[in-house]
């Protein structure tokens, strides 16, 4: 579990990153989840983007990708999720 503190210097850390997953109308499967975890190896702090078709709730997606991945789940803005590993 992240802290206060720490959650507001990963947010810092992310503003300036691009999504670099989109989530949509077929939801959160193995193989995202999979290539998520690949991702978060290598870069640590990922965004990931909801699309307007996507057929879940955002927070829902968001708690999916995070205990499918492992990671923890730092904020969820918008149509925009940020992962940390």
């Amino acid at each position: 579990m992240l802290t206060g503190k720490q959650k507001r210097f990963l947010r810092a850390k992310a503003h300036h990153l691009k999504p670099i997953f989109q989530v949509g109308k077929g939801g959160v499967n193995e193989n995202m989840i999979k290539q998520i975890i690949d991702a978060l190896e290598a870069r640590e702090l990922i965004k990931v983007s909801v699309l307007q078709n996507c057929e879940e709730d955002r927070h829902v997606v968001a708690e999916q990708l995070a205990q499918g991945a492992g990671a923890e789940l730092v904020q969820v803005i918008g149509n925009t999720i940020v992962l940390y590993k």
